[in-house]
């Protein structure tokens, strides 16, 4: 495990030293969710576009309740192992680039699960309307990235964060599914 930890650190170095001051602001705009609610509505009318309205709320319910158990799995775990962000970690801070800090725990990474939850979740769905949607799967690697930039998570917390996510995300469709199925021959 201790090689395993060291790779980690030494991939993260290489990654987070690769910033630059002039792109600060960038990745700090980046990696605030807010930022992204234009994404959201895009993602939104895209979906009432080849799904309709009553679909489109189903969706929408199944994200937030993705969301949510995506959200409430990672927060288990970060107080479970409750391993120190980069910029919290004594050993690194000098010979890291700290942009943004936090003093909560980094294993693993809420953007990294979100993200790739809803994106697969999303793709899944929608795959079939749109010939290019697996495009969307840039959001999860720009938004997590934003997180190593910065100096918050260490890669093996975002990859972790990915497989979670990709794994929820999945599941999603299966729910979205099993409530299409049952709400909607239950309401015609």
């Amino acid at each position: 495990m201790e090689k395993i930890i060291n790779l980690d650190h030494q991939i993260f170095i290489l990654l987070n030293n690769l910033g630059n001051p002039k792109f600060d602001t960038f990745w700090l705009f980046i990696t605030n969710q807010r930022n992204w609610t234009p994404f959201f509505i895009f993602l939104i009318f895209l979906t009432y576009r080849k799904l309709g309205g009553k679909k489109t709320f189903y969706l929408i319910l199944t994200v937030s309740l993705l969301i949510f158990a995506t959200d409430q799995t990672c927060n288990l775990f970060k107080n479970y192992f409750q391993r120190l962000r980069p910029c919290n970690t004594e050993n690194l801070k000098a010979i890291i680039r700290i942009v943004k800090t936090s003093d909560t725990y980094s294993f693993f990474s809420g953007h990294a699960a979100n993200s790739s939850a809803v994106a697969m979740f999303l793709f899944l769905v929608l795959k079939k309307h749109y010939k290019y949607f697996g495009a969307i799967f840039l959001w999860p690697l720009i938004f997590a990235y934003s997180r190593i930039y910065l100096g918050l998570h260490f890669p093996l917390d975002i990859l972790t964060g990915y497989l979670f996510g990709t794994t929820f995300g999945i599941l999603a469709v299966k729910l979205f599914d099993w409530i299409l199925k049952n709400r909607l021959l239950n309401t015609q």
